[in-house]
């Protein structure tokens, strides 16, 4: 039972890496950008944790910053994918002008929310 299962989780894992490798250079470089962005969200946690939360609107502002960067970079993500049928009309230009004025209204609401 033990060797089915590993059998089956390498050939998942095979199809996954091949399904990816057909990935547009574009969408591997967001997704990048969100992996960034959680992985810089977790160290600020483990830092928290490690040193204390002393200025907790400092903590909760930064960790908010990176889950909303890579929640906007994944709407970014699914607005450029060809793929994707709901946004054919719509120019990656488009989408990133919106990615990026995004971005600029949560990090105006970010520095608020830090005082």
């Amino acid at each position: 039972m033990a060797k089915s299962t590993a059998n089956d989780a390498q050939a998942l894992i095979g199809s996954l890496r091949t399904a990816y490798a057909a990935t547009p250079t574009n969408l591997k470089i967001i997704d990048l950008y969100v992996v960034f962005a959680i992985l810089t969200a977790f160290i600020q946690v483990v830092y928290m944790g490690i040193v204390g939360s002393f200025p907790f609107n400092s903590f909760l502002s930064g960790v908010l910053s990176c889950v909303g960067t890579a929640v906007l970079a994944v709407c970014l993500r699914i607005q450029v994918n060809k793929e994707n049928k709901e946004f054919k009309d719509l120019p990656p230009e488009r989408a990133f002008a919106d990615f990026v004025l995004c971005n600029l209204v949560l990090h105006l609401i970010i520095m608020n929310f830090l005082g």
